[in-house]
């Protein structure tokens, strides 16, 4: 459960192969001798090897000695390591330690809804939530896609410029005509994924200004 607000904290505003994988995985990980960061989906959920609990134990100087000074924004954000730790005690405070007590709480509305409104108050996600998304999506909900800048490139690319929540409904819609094609159910995650995938081989465009008229 550590990991995975780890890697939706660090890995807004970040390179994930350069630095959220090594963080995670090589640094957090390490220090609590968590052999196997990470689990094919298809595989059941076991024993969480680093509940939030775990991750509470270190400062939030430590854990920034550990990872790195980054912040959640450019302008006045606070460490990245601060918000983990925020994350943190919010799933606890919600009772909520373990990941599968974290995916326990899709099927109970009201406690979700509480803990997803405290989350919404910690610096740094955005106007669109995209962090939360993401670690939604991480903890086993599919449908809680992270619509970010690779994302919006590639839709971009294709002519369809878009803000972050529209964005959502573009690939919702495209699940029932991927379906299709691949023969096979697919999630909003999967085509998530692979559109990020594709977005981050295009080279970022420089957007035309708008000309004003009289």
């Amino acid at each position: 459960m550590s990991l995975a607000i780890a890697d939706a904290v660090w890995s807004i505003g970040a390179n994930y192969e350069k630095v959220v994988v090594p963080l995670v995985r090589n640094k957090i990980a390490a220090k609590f001798g968590v052999d196997h960061p990470t689990i094919p989906a298809a595989d059941p959920i076991g024993d969480d090897p680093l509940p939030v609990t775990g991750l509470t134990e270190l400062s939030v100087d430590e854990l920034t000695v550990l990872t790195n000074r980054q912040r959640t924004s450019t302008r006045g954000g606070i460490l990245k390591a601060d918000a983990v730790l925020r994350h943190a005690k919010v799933f606890i405070d919600h009772g909520a330690i373990t990941m599968p007590e974290a995916i326990d709480l899709f099927d109970d509305t009201t406690r979700f809804d509480k803990l997803d409104a405290a989350l919404r108050q910690i610096p740094g996600e955005g106007s669109e939530g995209v962090r939360r998304g993401y670690l939604w999506m991480l903890i086993g909900q599919d449908d809680l896609i992270k619509p970010d800048r690779m994302v919006l490139r590639w839709l971009d690319h294709h002519g369809v410029t878009v803000e972050p929540d529209d964005a959502r409904h573009v690939v919702e819609q495209l699940i029932p005509h991927v379906t299709q094609r691949l023969d096979r159910s697919v999630t909003a995650w999967e085509i998530d994924h692979a559109i990020w995938n594709a977005g981050r081989a295009l080279k970022p465009q420089r957007r035309r200004a708008k000309r004003r008229t009289s």
